[in-house]
């Protein structure tokens, strides 16, 4: 099977169940928006992987990535496609909100925003939370258009506080500097 089938070439693609849409539909930017962070998410895997000692949050973050899969599923479904995608397993947001109770009970209390850096792991985290916002924002645009399973968007809202706080416990872990803003 060819990787090109040159069925896009005018602009257009298949949602799940066949529907023919624009490249430019809500639901393919946001499926996209979700598949660029996605591979954001497995660049931080892998610097966690090199770094060493992370073992847990890498597990977290490979259960993510397949959360993140269905995710992307449940944005490109089109019509005639509702049926042919298995939906977020019901506990995927309380998985992650116990994820991120566990991170903020470990780091110390902060009352201002953090500023990103401080060590790569920390900056993909934070890429990974931006991404993840835009994401967001790309899945409500396409649920204001089309619909979207009300629990894509739960998981997207909770996921970027999930690296929020992973960047926090890093930082923390790491012994680097947390950078508050001080306007």
């Amino acid at each position: 099977m060819n990787v090109y089938t040159k069925t896009g070439d005018r602009g257009t693609t298949s949602l799940i169940g066949g529907e023919r849409v624009f490249k430019t539909d809500e639901r393919v930017e946001a499926y996209g928006s979700v598949d660029e962070l996605t591979a954001f998410a497995a660049l931080l895997c892998d610097r966690l992987c090199a770094e060493g000692g992370a073992e847990a949050e890498v597990g977290a973050l490979r259960r993510i990535l397949s959360r993140l899969m269905t995710v992307e599923a449940l944005l490109a479904v089109g019509e005639g496609g509702a049926d042919k995608v298995a939906p977020l397993p019901d506990d995927a947001v309380a998985w992650l909100e116990e994820r991120i109770d566990a991170m903020q009970a470990e780091v110390p209390p902060i009352d201002k925003f953090t500023l990103p850096g401080g060590h790569e792991a920390v900056s993909l985290c934070h890429v990974c939370r931006t991404v993840c916002r835009r994401a967001e924002r790309a899945a409500l645009r396409a649920d204001q258009a089309h619909g979207v399973d009300a629990e894509v968007l739960r998981y997207l809202n909770r996921l970027s506080d999930y690296f929020y706080l992973l960047g926090r416990l890093l930082t923390f872990r790491l012994g680097v500097e947390e950078t508050l803003w001080i306007p």
